[in-house]
């Protein structure tokens, strides 16, 4: 850690907190102060005397004069009682004014360059050559086919249609029919608005394939040939009518704006902080990546994780130390042109939906008994293979994975699944989900009032008689929320090194929705703190489980895309997938969940996907014994 960050990450011993009783030496710091009062007076009786022998001469002139240095003295003896009164505080306002006059301290970092992204500041911990690595391999494989140099701004006529787009079910190997355990692809062809192909891939798009008389439904694999055609794969999995359904959520064009929002303009939520001391009071703002303006800050740098973030320093005379909340403050406005705001229309070119030439539906026929694992073809190259973490069927998820899909649907047997475990839940709002859920759901799981903040928490509930304990507790910043306690600012990180861990231990974690807007160097320091948390949890208590969830897919309107974009999200979804990626931890593909169900798209998944987000980490704590 720098050495300039050290001094503001405790509290400066020689500033009183708050106002203490007057001592004997503040005593003695006043004797000038009413030695020079009480020298006042004899004067001021001279002067009434004076007065007294002119009142001889001028009888009215007195009775007014007389009066009015009565006034004049109750007003004396009320400034030193005052006086007497307060001088704690203003002691503390005077010892405070000379500390920030006299201190070479600079409370907050070297200033940064205006322009500087979030990449560039603090890393946290330092990166082992491995993890170093490992970064450049995730923004790799990341990385976002760019549209080719163009002059700016690109018209409208010249940007994916989905209107003017189709795509095609592409006929079976050989011609034959399809059976399950099939690939199923269908052939997307991209046009701009005057109806002439794209050149060129970046498109964002997304593939479904459903039977809705069934309650069934699968996420397809979206392949960019970068020419403007793509590819949606479909690995089939039931019987009966199935249809594909193709979505552009963004158009290239659209996805270099975002782009360039997220490395350019990071501080597009606004976040607060509210600093007080007695009757002092100041709100500045505050971020992970703040421009200074030449405006000094406070640095609120996490000690042992190194997490970084910043506060501008109050102007009035008020220590970095009186912060006491954290709150968003709104988002930043006119971040994109008139022009570039056409790239972003519901029903336009904004999460829409392309057409099918031809059908959009083929019928699965059983598995064929003697189907080998893999067909051999020698007119063609192997298929490429599409591999799902799982679908719906009648409602209900079944998993692809290593775990048997049980079904929770009474209250007892969630409740014999928890007894005698501790559940703890880190993470934003979709993981509070969880938590709502359970204690919705189970009648004696009762919750005990915090008095915490509605949405922020942190939130508890237990059942006595069956010895459960369910714990939830939000992230670290950023988190945009309403106002919330410093002190219950933690980082999930910290919050696993301080669990003893076990078989009675279950830790589910769900950190993304805020970072959207933010550079994705930013998202990986903070998962690489908390995967370090959480291999230390699981090597001194392997029988812990632990569950990851994902990212997932959210309604997009021209403000939220801008902020909280799908595209942002998938992003994110890859990064986590890939860093818990063969770690002893069980997954919740919140994006493969969210993109199969027939309902609209949510920040907060409808009700049915959240119970089979629980039954999926209720079959992990609770297993199927062969």
């Amino acid at each position: 850690m720098q050495e300039w960050s050290k001094p503001y990450l405790q509290k400066a011993s020689h500033i009183p907190d708050k106002p203490t009783p007057m001592s004997s030496c503040q005593m003695l710091r006043l004797l000038p102060l009413f030695k020079h009062v009480f020298e006042l007076l004899p004067t001021l009786f001279n002067h009434q005397h004076l007065l007294e022998n002119r009142v001889l001469e001028t009888g009215a002139m007195w009775k007014c004069l007389s009066k009015y240095v009565c006034i004049f003295l109750l007003l004396t003896l009320s400034g030193v009682f005052f006086l007497f009164r307060n001088i704690s505080i203003l002691e503390w306002k005077l010892d405070l004014c000379i500390w920030e006059l006299c201190s070479n301290h600079s409370e907050g970092p070297t200033p940064l360059d205006h322009n500087q992204s979030c990449n560039h500041l603090s890393q946290g911990q330092e990166r082992t050559p491995e993890e170093a690595l490992e970064e450049q391999y995730l923004l790799e494989s990341i990385a976002w086919p760019e549209p080719p140099p163009q002059p700016q701004p690109i018209p409208l006529e010249q940007t994916s249609d989905p209107a003017n787009s189709h795509f095609t079910v592409l006929p079976a190997v050989g011609g034959r029919e399809w059976h399950v355990g099939d690939q199923l692809e269908s052939l997307v062809l991209m046009k701009d608005f005057r109806g002439h192909p794209k050149s060129h891939g970046g498109d964002f798009l997304l593939a479904r394939l459903h039977s809705p008389e069934l309650g069934a439904g699968v996420a397809g694999q979206v392949l960019d040939h970068q020419n403007g055609t793509y590819s949606a794969i479909f690995l089939l999995l039931w019987e009966g009518s199935v249809q594909v359904k193709v979505t552009l959520v963004h158009p290239s064009e659209a996805v270099a704006v975002l782009r360039n929002l997220r490395e350019e303009r990071p501080n597009r939520v606004l976040y607060k902080s509210l600093f007080k001391y007695g009757l002092l009071s100041e709100t500045t703002m505050c971020n992970l990546c703040l421009p200074t303006n030449q405006e000094p800050l406070c640095n609120y740098t996490d000690p042992h994780t190194g997490e970084p973030w910043y506060c501008y320093k109050p102007k009035q005379l008020l220590s970095c130390d009186t912060r006491i909340n954290h709150f968003k403050a709104g988002y930043q406005k006119d971040l994109i042109t008139d022009k570039e705001a056409l790239l972003f229309q519901s029903g336009v070119n904004l999460k829409t939906c392309i057409r099918a030439k031809g059908s959009a539906s083929v019928t699965v026929l059983p598995k064929k008994k003697d189907k080998p694992e893999v067909e051999s073809n020698h007119a063609k190259p192997a298929p490429v293979r599409t591999t799902p973490t799982g679908y719906y069927f009648q409602g209900s998820w079944q998993s692809l994975g290593d775990v048997v899909m049980r079904q929770f649907n009474d209250p007892t047997a969630i409740t014999q699944c928890l007894k005698g475990k501790v559940v703890y839940m880190y993470g934003d709002s979709t993981v509070r989900q969880y938590y709502e859920f359970l204690t919705n759901f189970l009648p004696e799981l009762k919750d005990f009032n915090l008095r915490s903040p509605v949405k922020a928490g942190p939130f508890m509930a237990v059942d006595i008689p069956h010895n459960i304990l369910l714990k939830y507790r939000s992230h670290g910043p950023p988190i945009t929320w309403t106002p919330l306690s410093i002190s219950q600012l933690r980082y999930v990180a910290n919050e696993l090194d301080g669990l003893a861990g076990g078989s009675d231990t279950v830790v589910v974690i769900s950190v993304w929705a805020h970072f959207c807007t933010f550079p994705v160097q930013v998202y990986i320091r903070r998962l690489r703190h908390i995967r370090r948390a959480v291999v230390r949890l699981l090597n001194r208590a392997p029988g812990t489980v632990v569950v990851v969830r994902s990212a997932n897919l959210r309604a997009q309107s021209l403000k939220e895309t801008l902020i909280v974009s799908d595209w942002f999200s998938v992003q994110l979804d890859g990064v986590i997938k890939a860093m818990f990626r063969g770690l002893n931890i069980k997954l919740v593909d919140a994006w493969e969940m969210t993109l199969a169900h027939h309902l609209p798209h949510n920040i907060h998944p409808h009700p049915p996907i959240i119970k089979n987000m629980i039954n999926t980490i209720l079959s992990h704590i609770c297993p199927v014994k062969n």
